[in-house]
């Protein structure tokens, strides 16, 4: 049996169950003021700016609920990590977090063990996630985080700018590759050579078929297409080597800006300064719709690579308990409530009802004028995409796509393979000083990949690559042993 399926039997009752779930979907009464937990919240990102308002109307439900209250304290995107690193080396007793380098943070025991405790106290909303969400977060085989159930899947897509197609006449039909991308950027170019064909810059990488066991700025990977029992080195990968030569090729030609290795030059959804764009979606994007709607005008995609179910998807958007916190099990019982409540969750993440937006049939709804990006919190990060009411212009048929795709979807063959550094720390330390130098010049075509590969290669042979390798390969057939 396999260990997320091992997780969903440990040693609960029937009867227990049967409580259990009773207390996980709030049916508990209120508790009297004065014995009132109020749980302590770590949230990367910006404080919405009626955060107040929303808590009130939250801490209403959830105080009703399970006899809590929460207090969200929110850090800023740059800060975020930083600040984490120094609140759970101090010790510092806070209750629940998102999650900031999780595997790490799990190993060094920061975090409660929530194996039991989650389809114990947050059944409900432990029964709905999606098998990929437990295996991808399993760690030493037991379980540190409560994952939102969002986008399981996703999909890299080359998106356009409907408007200059429209413009100059251009047709993206049977595009399925950069490649196939390619007529129509010269098209463009030679059109409108002043407006970026394909709009990238620093932090850019290429992508395609590949799944990254310690993420794709570095050079280890198993090939989707390939043999995926085997880590490579995708830099040393037939096909990433002729996609790389496809972006050389784009960059002599101009289709790529000029400073693209350097620059962190910004190209707003909205507007016409690019034509083509890299873009990630999960099934709940909707297609195109979220773009759309970011970008208040028309954008259309072409997916480039399979829907893919991995550990960084799993791993996108988890919670975490202190395992300082005096309060697990409530704690837990939150983040069920949460993941479980639609009055709750859609209160939060759409905003206020009546001003932000209104019911519009069962489970739609309709954006009022008072729906604005600051005034609500985001669905990514917030709780159970399943439970959020989708608006008026989704209709039946995406919703059936939208679950279809889920089920649907590849699954990563390293999905929940979590490498044990610690015994190459040094190696790994100068393999990430190495691809620095050359991530930029390679992923953006600024450089000619025949020439800089081979140096490339040479430099990661020094840094230690193959006792890297060599470590990761073992532990990864000894992962695959262990999930037959």
């Amino acid at each position: 049996m396999k260990l997320w399926k091992k997780l969903a039997f440990t040693g609960v009752s029937a009867m227990m169950v049967g409580t259990l779930a009773a207390c996980g979907s709030g049916t508990k009464e209120k508790a009297d003021a004065s014995d009132t937990t109020t749980l302590q919240m770590y949230q990367i990102g910006d404080k919405p700016e009626n955060f107040d308002q929303l808590m009130e109307i939250a801490n209403k439900r959830i105080e009703e609920k399970i006899g809590a209250k929460v207090n969200i304290n929110y850090i800023g995107w740059g800060d975020y990590e930083k600040k984490m690193n120094v609140i759970i080396s101090s010790g510092e007793n806070y209750d629940i977090a998102f999650a900031n380098n999780y595997v790490s943070n799990a190993q060094k025991g920061a975090f409660a063990d929530l194996t039991d405790l989650a389809p114990k106290y947050a059944k409900e909303a432990y029964d709905s996630l999606d098998e990929a969400y437990i295996k991808g977060n399993l760690v030493n085989g037991k379980l540190y985080a409560f994952p939102v159930n969002g986008n399981v899947f996703a999909q890299q897509v080359l998106t356009f700018n409907k408007a200059l197609l429209d413009k100059y006449n251009l047709s993206i039909d049977g595009i399925e590759s950069y490649q196939d991308a390619e007529k129509v950027l010269q098209e463009f170019h030679k059109k409108d050579p002043n407006t970026a064909a394909f709009a990238i810059g620093q932090g850019f990488k290429v992508q395609g078929d590949f799944d990254y066991p310690l993420g794709n700025t570095l050079p280890f990977a198993v090939d989707l297409n390939g043999d995926e029992t085997k880590i490579i080195n995708q830099y040393d990968n037939k096909t990433y080597i002729e996609l790389l030569r496809t972006m050389h090729s784009w960059y002599k030609q101009g289709l790529i800006p000029s400073d693209a290795a350097t620059s962190n030059k910004d190209y707003p959804l909205e507007g016409n300064t690019w034509l083509m764009r890299g873009e990630t979606q999960g099934p709940y994007d909707y297609g195109d719709t979220i773009l759309t709607n970011a970008a208040k005008q028309e954008l259309v995609s072409k997916a480039i690579t399979v829907p893919l179910k991995s550990t960084a998807q799993a791993q996108m958007a988890n919670f975490v308990v202190s395992n300082t916190s005096k309060n697990k099990e409530k704690s837990v019982e939150f983040l069920g409530l949460l993941n479980s409540d639609p009055e709750l969750l859609n209160g939060l993440v759409w905003g206020i009802e009546g001003d932000a937006w209104e019911k519009d049939g069962n489970d739609k709804i309709k954006l009022l004028d008072g729906y604005q990006p600051n005034m609500h919190m985001s669905a990514w990060n917030t709780g159970n995409n399943q439970i959020l009411y989708t608006q008026d212009t989704i209709t039946d048929e995406m919703i059936a796509k939208r679950d279809q795709s889920i089920e649907e979807a590849k699954t990563s063959p390293i999905l929940g393979f979590s490498f044990n550094t610690d015994s190459v720390k040094t190696e790994l330390s100068n393999i990430s000083n190495v691809m620095n130098q050359y991530l930029d010049g390679l992923n953006t075509g600024t450089v000619d990949p025949d020439q800089t590969l081979p140096k490339l290669k040479e430099a990661l042979s020094k840094a230690g690559y193959d006792k890297v390798l060599t470590e990761m390969q073992k532990q990864y057939d000894a992962f695959r042993k262990e999930s037959k």
